[in-house]
C-alpha cells in the first residue's frame, strides 16, 4: 500500500540479516542428560536444531564459535528459508568462516564477511572473492559426491532437484554470467526502493533517518547506533564502510532476488532489491558483546558504534571459528570424548566434523510431521519473526517433549508501533500454546525473544485457533502483498533462468509482518497499481 507519506513497509519481502542479536543455541537447548553419551553414535551426545528463517546464519556461527566453553556435542541444524538466494548466502558465509586461514587473515576475514553481509555496495576485492566463491559453489552443487568431499558440513540432499538447478542459477549470477553494470544497478534499485518507502517525506529523508533512529530504536535499546553510520546505510546500503567511501562501487549481487510480477495479464520474472531499506543490519552482532568496555558511555554517549562492535564481535567470532575448519587446530580423535573423574564430558576442542547444516526445501514447514525421521526429533526450534505463521501444532509436532521453542518479537522493526509490538508478542504466545507449548519458567525477560518450552506430557491445542488467528489480526497477511510496489524498477531475468522457488511471490512470512505497520498519514490508502512497461521490458520466454 502506498500513501503520499509512503509505504510504511520498510521491512520489505525479503530477509538478509537478522532483527534480533545471536544467540548461542547450546545455551537455550534443554540441558544434556547425564545418560545421553551412551545413547548416541560414538558417545558423542547430539544437537538437533531446526531454524525457521535464521536468514544469515548467525545464531549458527555463534554457537559454533562458543563450542569449546560446553561439553562436547555433535551438531545437526536443519535450515528453512522461503527463498533460494537466502540459502545461497548461508553457504558462502560459512564457507568464508570456513576458510583456510593461510589463505585469508582475520582481519580480511571480517571485513570481507561485513560488507558481503551488509553493505548494498562492494569494493572491488571483495566482489571478485564473491565471484571465485560463486564459481566454486555453482561447480560443486551439481555433483554430490564432489560437494561432499569439500564441504562436508553441508547436506543438500534434502532439496528437490529444481531447487538444486535453481540453487546454481543464483551461483551463475553471482559469478557474473550475466554481465555489465545494468544487470543489477543497486544503486538506482536502492534509491528507488527509498522512494516508495518514503513517498513526500523522500526530500527530509536525512530528518526521517534521525527520528526513526533516535525516537524508536533508541529507545528499543540500540543506542549504540551512531546517527552518521545509520543515515550513510539509508543513503547509500553501506552500513560498514571500512575503507575510503570512494571504494565502494560494486553492486552486491548477493542481495539481489527474483519476483514474479503481473504484467498486462502475464506473469514476469523480474530481479531486484527488496529488502531492509528500514533498521539495517546492525542489530545481529552490534548491540550485544561479551566485551563490556565495548558497551561503555561517555557523558551518556556510547563510546563505540554500531559497526565498531559488530566488526569486534565477527573478528572474535571467526578467531574461535578457525578450530572447526582445520582438522590441524583440534587436538585428539574428534569421536574420543574426554571426561573427568565422575564420566561428565570435558569442553573440548571442535573437529570439522563435529556439526552440519541441512537444507531443507522451500514451503516444507507444514509437511516435515509427516516424515518419521523429523517428528520429535528436535531438541530445540528456532521462528524468526518473518516466520511466526508456520508456528502450528504440525511444526510443534517435531519438537521433542522437554524441548525448547524461541521465537524472535519485532522488537526493532521501525514501523511497527509500541501497541502492536505487544500485540504480536500476544498473538506469538497464542500460537505456541496451539503448538503445544508453555511459557519457560526461569527465564529472565526479553524484548528481543519469546521462550517456551514443551512439556512431556503437552498436547497441542485446537488447530483451529492457529488457522484463525493467522487469518485475522495483524498476521494475516494483506491483499495488497501479492502486488508488486510500481515504483520499484526490476531487472528482467533471462530466459535460461529456472523459474523455481527463488522467484516467488513474496511469502506471506514477510506479508504478515507488513500487516504490522500502517501506513504513515492520514489519506486511506489504495490498492497497488501493477508495473507499467518501463519498469518490465520483457517476459520470460
Amino acid at each position: 500500500m502506498t500513501t503520499p507519506a509512503g509505504s510504511g513497509a520498510g521491512f520489505g519481502s525479503v530477509s538478509w540479516w537478522g532483527l534480533s542479536p545471536a544467540l548461542d543455541l547450546q545455551a537455550e537447548s534443554p540441558p544434556m542428560a547425564p545418560d545421553s553419551q551412551a545413547n548416541t553414535e560414538h558417545g558423542t551426545p547430539e544437537l538437533d536444531v531446526l531454524l525457521l528463517g535464521s536468514v544469515d546464519g548467525r545464531h549458527l556461527l555463534r554457537t559454533l564459535a562458543q563450542a569449546a566453553l560446553w561439553p562436547r556435542r555433535k551438531f545437526h541444524f536443519y535450515v528453512l528459508e522461503n527463498n533460494l538466494e537466502a540459502v545461497a548466502r548461508h553457504m558462502l558465509f560459512f564457507s568464508l568462516a570456513l576458510e583456510d586461514p593461510e589463505k585469508m587473515g582475520l582481519q580480511e576475514k571480517s571485513e570481507v564477511f561485513l560488507e558481503v553481509w551488509g553493505n548494498a555496495l562492494l569494493r572491488p576485492s571483495v566482489a571478485a572473492f564473491v565471484r571465485a566463491q560463486a564459481e566454486r559453489l555453482a561447480r560443486l552443487v551439481p555433483e554430490p559426491d564432489r560437494l561432499a568431499e569439500q564441504l562436508p558440513w553441508l547436506s543438500l540432499g534434502a532439496l528437490k532437484f529444481r531447487e538444486r538447478d535453481a540453487l546454481e542459477a543464483v551461483f551463475r549470477f553471482w559469478a557474473g554470467g550475466e554481465k555489465g553494470p545494468e544487470t543489477f544497478p543497486m544503486s538506482r534499485l536502492w534509491d528507488a526502493r527509498l522512494r516508495h518507502y518514503l513517498g513526500s517525506r523522500y526530500d527530509a529523508r536525512r530528518g526521517v533517518s534521525d527520528w526513526d533512529l533516535h525516537m524508536k530504536l533508541h529507545d528499543r535499546g540500540a543506542r549504540v547506533i551512531h546517527t552518521r553510520e545509520f543515515r550513510r546505510w539509508r543513503d547509500t546500503g553501506v552500513a560498514f564502510e571500512l575503507r575510503d567511501s570512494s571504494a565502494y562501487q560494486l553492486p552486491n549481487r548477493t542481495l539481489a532476488s527474483g519476483r514474479l510480477l503481473s504484467h498486462r495479464g502475464e506473469r514476469v520474472a523480474a530481479r531486484g532489491y527488496w529488502g531492509d531499506i528500514a533498521t539495517g543490519p546492525f542489530v545481529a552482532f552490534g548491540l550485544e558483546t561479551d566485551d563490556e568496555s565495548l558497551l561503555r558511555t561517555s557523558n551518556g554517549q556510547p563510546v563505540k558504534t554500531a559497526g565498531e562492535i559488530t566488526q569486534h564481535n565477527v573478528t572474535e567470532l571467526f578467531r574461535a571459528m578457525a578450530a572447526w575448519g582445520h582438522p590441524s587446530a583440534a587436538r585428539g580423535d574428534p569421536d574420543e570424548v574426554p571426561s573427568d573423574a565422575n564420566g561428565t564430558p570435558e569442553p573440548a576442542a571442535p573437529s570439522p566434523g563435529s556439526f552440519t547444516v541441512h537444507f531443507l526445501p522451500i514451503g516444507s514447514a507444514q509437511a516435515l510431521h509427516h516424515k518419521s525421521c523429523y517428528k520429535g526429533r528436535f531438541q530445540l526450534l528456532y521462528v524468526a519473526c518473518g516466520m511466526v505463521h508456520l508456528l502450528s501444532p504440525e511444526l510443534g509436532a517435531c519438537v521433542a517433549p522437554g524441548g525448547r521453542l524461541i521465537v524472535e518479537l519485532a522488537r526493532y522493526l521501525v514501523d511497527v508501533r509500541q501497541e502492536q509490538l505487544q500485540g504480536f508478542r500476544d498473538r506469538v504466545g497464542e500460537l505456541a500454546r496451539a503448538a503445544g507449548f508453555a511459557p519457560q519458567p526461569g527465564t529472565r525477560s526479553s524484548e528481543s525473544f519469546a521462550r517456551f518450552y514443551k512439556s512431556e506430557d503437552s498436547a497441542p491445542a485446537d488447530a483451529a485457533v492457529d488457522s484463525g488467528i493467522l487469518r485475522t489480526g495483524i498476521l494475516a497477511p494483506p491483499p495488497e502483498a501479492t502486488n508488486p510496489p510500481s515504483e520499484d524498477p526490476a531487472q528482467p531475468l533471462p530466459g535460461q533462468t529456472p523459474l523455481s522457488e527463488p522467484l516467488q511471490l513474496p511469502s506471506e512470512s514477510q506479508a504478515s509482518l507488513e500487516a504490522l505497520a500502517p501506513p504513515t498519514g492520514s489519506q486511506t490508502p489504495k490498492p497497488e497499481s501493477r508495473p507499467g512497461p518501463s519498469e518490465i521490458t520483457s517476459p520470460i520466454s
